[in-house]
């Protein structure tokens, strides 16, 4: 469950190393959230697209990472549109697509490892404050490798809600979510304790 979701690759963004990859999805994640126009968190969400096939993927791995979240982009568009207008809905959207979209593509492209050893990197200086650089890059690791999981495994859910004709009902899509996800949490939470961990 805790492997890493890298593909091989040559792409400028498989060589390109983890503590820039991860620097610029800070830099996107803070950035679309400060832009107030849809259009130009449009752009930056289509160039998000464009960086997958110049990495080496296609149709079906770009495919794979959209459409699990496309109800919850649905849900927040729907609730945009009820509190605002859509317009406000549009930038939500694209606001979390693009942010989504990056987070799989540096997953795609870079080993666990990696990211593990960059963020560790990064918070060395501030380990004399109480921070553990270790703890806080497995965290963040973690974060980053449960986005696309959580999403497939809403994916599944609502599946099976749809089969047994319960697809409208926003309550049988939620409450196994999270008793999944929290189920998953427990797990990982175990594995961690049980390689001695601290």
């Amino acid at each position: 469950m805790i492997a890493g979701l890298y593909i091989e690759g040559r792409s400028a963004l498989h060589r390109a190393s983890a503590g820039s990859k991860i620097l610029a999805m800070i830099a996107l994640g803070t950035g679309v959230f400060l832009i107030p126009d849809w259009p130009v968190v449009g752009f930056v969400m289509a160039t998000v697209f464009l960086l997958y096939p110049a990495s080496g993927f296609g149709p079906r791995i770009i495919w794979a990472q959209i459409k699990p979240i496309l109800w919850l982009l649905a849900i927040f568009f729907a609730v945009q549109l009820w509190l605002n207008d859509w317009q406000a809905g549009l930038l939500v959207v694209t606001r979390i697509a693009a942010i989504v979209m990056f987070a799989s593509l540096v997953t795609l492209t870079t080993k666990t490892s990696d990211l593990l050893s960059a963020l560790e990197r990064a918070m060395q200086p501030l380990r004399p404050i109480g921070v553990n650089p270790e703890k806080v890059s497995l965290a963040i690791s973690m974060v980053l490798r449960f986005i696309p999981v959580i999403a497939t495994v809403a994916s599944e859910i609502r599946d099976a809600q749809r089969a047994r004709g319960l697809d409208r009902s926003i309550l049988a899509m939620i409450v196994p979510l999270i008793i999944r996800t929290l189920k998953m949490a427990d797990d990982v939470a175990d594995a961690i304790e049980a390689r001695s961990f601290d």
